[in-house]
Order: structure tokens, then sequence, then C-alpha cells
């Protein structure tokens, strides 16, 4: 293993010198810096993590808090966790995984006990019981979700108001009239998850401006519960000419169900999912959809945690706008028979 005084012989330098340039505690000139770097390049010098953590008072770890719950769909959990990891890696900060449903004590748990420098938060609740903490604790934090009250808090989410908003228009716009909210597990509207919650709110808001009817019907996904969640939307509502699914886990269900009952999509039935685009892209039908910027939610997250870590960054709320984009699944409204 190469040791930092064979980085600083290779340099020319003095060992404290090389240390000045890996904590950037003291100015030191770009000739002697770029010498340095290309040292540590050309030996592979990786700092000893322990003594940076004890030199800096930081451990340069990212606590990621994301509960894997079988009510969620993981992969795009995932794919936030992974734009997280590889966003950290590029400011020089490892990233903790904590996946339990620990709720409060988890946070305690990282803030007691120095295991990382700072921590985000997925899976976010409108009231969620691990907010108090962060108020309270001091650490820095970011939210990837949006929570009731953001008051001391940074957020990064998708707007999912205005994710529901827009599909109402999209399908008001094509001369729909009735339309069914195929949404996430019963679980999940139980536990007042925010994107679920606000997404609801946008469609039912603008769905009313807009003289839409809207039906909305959690489902578990999976065949046989959206062969019942269907079933019970058309036996209340036989008119319904508009879905909106959301719901990864019933949209080829949904599909299949559809053209077993002789309905045609985009003819008879149009399908609007909040999805990401692999799931709309890759099915029996290409679906018009508002994609999951998975991997902007993980890297915006990630910069502003580190800004803070800098103390340059402050409280803030980003929200990024939605984008629907039309495939094969919509169309006009059946004339009325």
């Amino acid at each position: 293993m190469v040791t930092l005084a064979e980085v600083a012989q290779h340099a020319g330098v003095s060992a404290s010198t090389v240390s000045y340039v890996l904590s950037g505690k003291r100015s030191i000139s770009a000739t002697t810096r770029q010498r340095v770097e290309q040292s540590i390049r050309e030996l592979g010098y990786h700092p000893n993590a322990g003594a940076r953590a004890l030199a800096s008072s930081r451990s340069n770890i990212i606590a990621l808090m994301i509960p894997l719950r079988t009510d969620m769909y993981v992969p795009v959990m995932m794919e936030i966790a992974i734009a997280v990891a590889t966003t950290a890696r590029t400011h020089g900060h490892d990233v903790l995984l904590l996946t339990g449903e620990e709720g409060p004590d988890a946070v305690r748990r990282v803030a007691g006990s120095g295991l990382a420098d700072a921590m985000i938060l997925m899976d976010v609740e409108l009231e969620d019981e691990r907010l108090p903490l962060l108020r309270a604790g001091g650490q820095p934090s970011v939210l990837i979700g949006l929570p009731a009250d953001t008051t001391g808090l940074t957020c990064v989410d998708l707007d999912w108001v205005a994710t529901g908003a827009l599909c109402a228009e999209h399908l008001a716009e094509l001369g729909h009239r009735d339309v069914a909210v195929i949404g996430e597990a019963p679980a999940v509207y139980e536990r007042h998850t925010g994107f679920a919650e606000r997404t609801l709110d946008g469609l039912r808001s603008r769905a009313r401006e807009l003289g839409l009817r809207v039906l909305h019907r959690p489902c578990e996904g999976g065949y046989d519960a959206v062969a019942a969640t269907l079933a019970r939307i058309f036996d209340e509502r036989p008119g319904t000419t508009g879905f909106v699914v959301q719901n990864e886990s019933a949209v080829e269900p949904l599909l299949a169900l559809l053209r077993q009952q002789g309905r045609a999509v985009p003819e008879d039935v149009s399908v609007v999912a909040i999805c990401p685009d692999p799931v709309a892209t890759q099915g029996s039908v290409r679906l018009t959809s508002v994609g999951v910027p998975a991997q902007e939610m993980g890297r915006s997250a990630v910069e502003r945690l580190v800004a803070k870590l800098d103390g340059t960054g402050g409280d803030d709320v980003v929200l990024i706008a939605p984008v629907l984009t039309v495939r094969a699944s919509s169309g006009p409204a059946p004339a009325a028979p």
C-alpha cells in the first residue's frame, strides 16, 4: 500500500504539503497542487479513511435511509440509491445504506454514533416521525420527498401535484370525462406517503377544474389484485375511458386484462402511467407516461447535502417539473354510444 510519505517523495514536497493538498486546510500553489495530484494518480494512493476522519472530525460517509417495503417499487428506489452513491463518490464520500424500517431510531443511531456526517432520507411521509429529530439535531440532511411542513428542511422531489394535474389535462384534452386512477397499495396511502397523496391531490384538483369525474382505487399490484380492481371500477363507472396508473406492478396486468375484455388501447380506453421510462416503453403497449427522474433526484440531493457540509448550502425545496411523453396508449375518447 502506497504511503503519504512515498507520495511526498515522488512529488518532491514535504509530507505536510501532501496532507494540506488532501485536506484543503491551507492554500497551496497551483503548480505544487498539480504535482502532488499527479503523484497521487501515478502511485495509486488512497488516504486512510480512519486517519482522515480523525484529522478532519469527519467520516466522509453519507447515511441513506431507504426503507425497503414490500408495497413499494424497489427498482425505482434502487435507481435513486445508485445515483446517490455515484454522485457522493465524485465528492469524496461513501454511502451507508440503511434499509430497515427503524424510523426515528435510525436517525438517533446515526446522529449519536458519528457513523455519518450527514443523512439523506427517502420514503417521506406527510407527517414523518423522523423530522422533529432532524430539525432538533442539527446534522446536515436532505429529504428525497416532501412532507406537509418543509420548515427548516431541504427537500428534493418530483412535483407530484403537477404530475397529477398533467395527467388530468392530457386526458381532458383528448375528450375523456370519466377517469379512474389505479393507485399504489392501500398501505402507501395509510402511511400518508407524500408522493402518492400529492399526485392524487393534484389530479383531483385539476380534474374538478376541467370537469372530469375521477374514481381512485388503491391496488396491491399483480394480476389477481388488478383484475378485482378493474372489475370494481367498471362496475361503479361503466363509462370509464381513461386510466391513470401510479403503480408499476399493475401496468402489465392492466393491459392484459383490457385485451381479454376486448377493450382496445387506445381506441376504447386510454392509459397514462406515472412510472420510469423503461416500464413505459418495454411493455406490450408503449405507454404515454410521466417519467420518474430517479437519477436527477439522487444527484440533486447529494449536491445539496455536500453544499451544506461545505457551509455554502441552506434549506430549500427543489421540485422537478414533470414531463409527459405521449406514446401509443392514449388517444381521443370514443364517441358515446
